[in-house]
């Protein structure tokens, strides 16, 4: 059983020192490392430049070596060289696990370069890649089972969804991808969420309701969870206080 914590790496301001940001996430995963069982980096979400998680993650790794971390890579604008150099730093690092994914396009400007998720998977398991570090993939909340084959045929060690909504949605995944890990981002839902909230056309007044039930239907579903709370980090860390079963 294990509950995750989706971890955004500091955006990069030029009003903003980075080092001091650097310090605070830190000191927010140091934190919140005490109530879940691993965490998540994210890279560069929205397409926005943030400090690179290979960089925070050697700081976490020093600081609290037990935590097992995984982190995204976003493969839009990425050569072959890129993604190899990123995966290595990761196996050095320590980290458990990559979430491959295509990305948001960026928003300085960087081109696409036409690398596919499914395909580095299948290029990074042919070198071995797999034997040392686990790969994922991404899966929607309610995917067409039909058009998936590509992400199945490259056997990843699982998946992660989006943002699961209901028990229906989690149930449909985890009956249809038997032999996969199943890992349901659920969404913290508060007031500070609600702009995520919109964003995923997610109703909270209605889903915040039994939201403790909720969390905990799915971990005995999957066995894993990823909670994100990208504009609430003291509302999670205070929801994290009682166990979830």
């Amino acid at each position: 059983m294990t509950v995750r914590y989706e971890a955004n790496p500091p955006k990069i301001l030029p009003d903003v020192n980075t080092d001091e940001s650097i310090a605070k996430f830190i000191d927010r995963i140091k934190r919140i490392s005490k109530k879940c069982d691993a965490i998540h980096l994210t890279e560069n979400v929205l397409g926005f430049q943030r400090v690179s998680p290979i960089k925070v993650g050697k700081i976490i790794k020093k600081e609290i070596p037990n935590l097992p971390i995984t982190v995204s890579l976003r493969v839009r604008d990425k050569s072959e060289k890129e993604i190899t150099e990123f995966v290595e730093n990761c196996i050095s690092i320590g980290f458990s696990g990559i979430l491959i994914l295509m990305g948001d396009p960026s928003q300085t400007g960087k081109a696409d370069l036409g690398q596919i998720p499914s395909a580095t998977v299948k290029r990074l398991r042919e070198q071995g890649v797999d034997s040392k570090i686990d790969l994922y993939l991404s899966m929607s909340n309610k995917p067409n089972f039909s058009k998936i084959s590509k992400k199945l045929e490259v056997k990843p060690k699982g998946f992660m969804t989006q943002v699961v909504q209901n028990i229906d949605q989690v149930q449909n995944l985890a009956d249809n991808l038997k032999g996969y890990l199943i890992i349901p981002i659920i969404l913290f839902p508060s007031d500070k969420n609600e702009k995520s909230a919109k964003f995923l056309n997610m109703d909270l007044t209605e889903y915040s309701k039994n939201f403790d039930e909720f969390v905990n239907k799915v971990h005995k579903i999957t066995g894993d969870i990823l909670l994100t709370s990208p504009n609430d980090f003291t509302g999670l860390n205070n929801f994290l206080e009682k166990p979830i079963n």
